[in-house]
């Protein structure tokens, strides 16, 4: 759909000034979009996902941790495929009940695919920053209708590390995340994070219950969490259902693909400008935050 077919159609919760919003600056902030009842469900469970990370010492498949994670303190950088791991997380991406796919609708049309879900934790006293980066480059569509709705799952201030986003950059440049031997580092160039403005970003902190939007084609990222507070954002990856995947995903669900408003599309939607294509993920895949660290990794450890 058409930006103008999409404002044409009812919205569900979103008000027309919050959709043009998006449209024009390719992200949104919506205060006290979900309630007291769901936050304390997904925090009761996030917790009981960090007690399982205590017996680990080492990343996996699920777990990534930070160096110097332990039983007695645990320091998690992502809960991978959340909606695999608890129906809760599942229910909350999906569910009638859950407003968050009808937020969605309110931004891609009614017919809505999810694509993927983690749990970014940023914990306390040094979470690591995220580097600016466009996600479409790690899991190219047919179009760009792809955007990602970040919960903070606790208050979030300023010096929690919130998510940052540049305005309008969904409608420049696609810039190059390989350095110059052809290596993918998943990041920007020094170079190109001067020329996308980035200095203009704005950060998107707010209150338990909001929930962060970005188009997938927006320059994005966040600085370390120097706080005393942990700074939990459950991410759920959606698009319009015409939009088709056509490299493998990095963060592959057994929800993958599923529609949870509308119906399936009987046509695909080609956007004419090109993609990058990321490293084959088939086999494997560590995340994010390893991949811009640059930490080593095995094949085995990560398999999706």
């Amino acid at each position: 759909m058409t930006v103008e077919e999409i404002l044409g159609t009812e919205a569900r919760v979103l008000s027309r000034a919050q959709r043009e919003s998006y449209f024009e600056n390719g992200y949104l902030l919506v205060e006290g979009a979900v309630g007291p009842d769901w936050i304390e469900r997904l925090r009761a469970v996030t917790a009981q996902m960090v007690d399982r990370s205590r017996a680990l010492t080492r990343s996996d498949a699920i777990f990534d941790l930070e160096p110097g994670h332990t039983a007695e303190n645990p320091r998690l950088r992502r809960l991978t495929s959340p909606v695999d791991q608890h129906p809760a997380y599942w229910e909350f991406a999906s569910a009638p009940d859950s407003p968050l796919p009808d937020i969605i609708a309110d931004l891609v049309g009614a017919d809505v695919k999810f694509h993927h879900a983690k749990l970014n934790f940023k914990w306390a006293a040094g979470g690591e920053e995220v580097k600016w980066h466009q996600d479409i480059s790690y899991w190219p569509h047919t179009n760009y209708s792809p955007l990602t709705a970040g919960l903070y799952l606790y208050d979030c201030g300023p010096d929690q590390g919130p998510l940052m986003v540049v305005p309008g950059s969904h409608d420049g440049p696609l810039y190059s995340q390989y350095n110059e031997r052809g290596e993918w580092i998943g990041c920007l160039s020094e170079a190109d994070v001067k020329e996308a403005r980035t200095q203009a970003a704005a950060e998107l902190d707010g209150p338990a219950g909001s929930i962060t939007i970005h188009n997938c084609r927006v320059v994005h990222g966040s600085r370390p969490n120097l706080s005393d507070q942990g700074r939990p954002l459950l991410l759920n990856a959606y698009s319009a259902a015409n939009a088709f995947t056509y490299t493998a995903n990095p963060l592959n669900s057994s929800h993958a693909g599923d529609i949870v408003r509308g119906r399936p599309a009987q046509w695909a939607h080609h956007d004419p400008r090109p993609c990058q294509i990321p490293p084959d993920w088939s086999g494997g895949y560590t995340s994010l935050f390893a991949l811009q660290q640059g930490e080593s990794w095995e094949k085995d450890q990560y398999a999706t």
